[in-house]
């Protein structure tokens, strides 16, 4: 990966854990949300986002350009099961404590990490040209 990919996950990454410990005792304590789980949310969506750019970027490389499709179909979905699955194990791990704010949080990481995933690759897809 010759582009600047990882360092822009590195700084979201960074960005939101930053502002997760800085809002940990003040409105996420108020909010009632499970600051671990956020945590390992977060973690979880980076590698996944990491892993799911570099099928995807792979793909952009491809003689075929239908591979570049699958591949973005295939971690686009596999990123959205996973996160479908975490959330699952979550409610059914603490269903007398469900917090819904922890969930929407999650969720909002999911679509952080998947508009800058996308951004990446429409950058790449525009610098990569295929002789014809």
């Amino acid at each position: 990966m010759t582009d600047k990919f990882i360092f822009w996950l590195a700084a979201v990454f960074a960005a939101i854990t930053g502002t997760l410990f800085i809002l940990k005792e003040g409105w996420l304590a108020a909010m009632g949300v499970h600051f671990p789980i956020l945590m390992i949310g977060n973690i979880v969506l980076a590698l996944v986002t990491l892993v799911s750019y570099s099928t995807s970027r792979k793909g952009l490389t491809a003689e075929n350009p239908n591979v570049f499709v699958r591949s973005v179909y295939a971690s686009t979905l596999s990123k959205l099961m996973l996160c479908v699955v975490g959330i699952a194990a979550y409610v059914i791990a603490n269903r007398s404590q469900v917090s819904k704010a922890t969930i929407f949080i999650l969720l909002f990481f999911y679509l952080v990490y998947t508009v800058l995933e996308t951004w990446q690759l429409f950058r790449a897809s525009l610098r990569h040209k295929k002789p014809e």
